[in-house]
């Protein structure tokens, strides 16, 4: 199959529910560099979008979706998990362990650091309020592979 020529649009956001809104935009905030960019109450229950604010080009927003009504009561349930995950590059090996080790005083270091082939290179992750992971790597290099795709 071809690729287009003209791609029809670009990936813009992820949705995910949880059980306590500002609790997990507190997370995101304190672990991640996302940050909370836009909020709102809709009939059926709170948004917040966030993203990176000072990242130039095509934002990328994770959509926090709180409790909906016709929720109300359930528990929340893991959407990114037991491997399915959020990624983030960071810039050295120190700053995956420093990750680690502010996941691990806070309780919610999903995966120990660790070593693993490339392109996967050395990784932790943590787990959100919800159960949610997000891994955090360094060595990747993400935009290195997708420019080369690119031609």
């Amino acid at each position: 199959m071809e690729p287009a020529v003209d791609p029809p649009g670009r990936l813009t956001h992820l949705a995910l529910p949880c059980g306590d809104l500002d609790a997990s935009a507190a997370w995101y905030e304190a672990h991640t560099p996302l940050r909370v960019v836009h909020r709102r109450t809709d009939p059926d229950g709170q948004v917040a979008w966030i993203a990176e604010p000072e990242r130039s080009g095509t934002p990328f927003v994770l959509v926090l979706l709180g409790p909906l009504e016709v929720d109300a009561g359930a528990l929340p349930q893991a959407t990114l998990a037991p491997f399915a995950h959020l990624g983030i590059e960071l810039d050295s090996r120190r700053a995956v362990d420093e990750v680690a080790a502010r996941g691990r005083a806070a309780g919610c270091l999903a995966w120990e650091p660790q070593d693993l082939p490339a392109p996967v290179g050395y990784i932790c992750a943590l787990a959100d309020p919800d159960g949610n992971l997000v891994e955090f790597s360094h060595g990747q290099d993400v935009a290195a592979v997708v420019e080369e795709a690119a031609g």
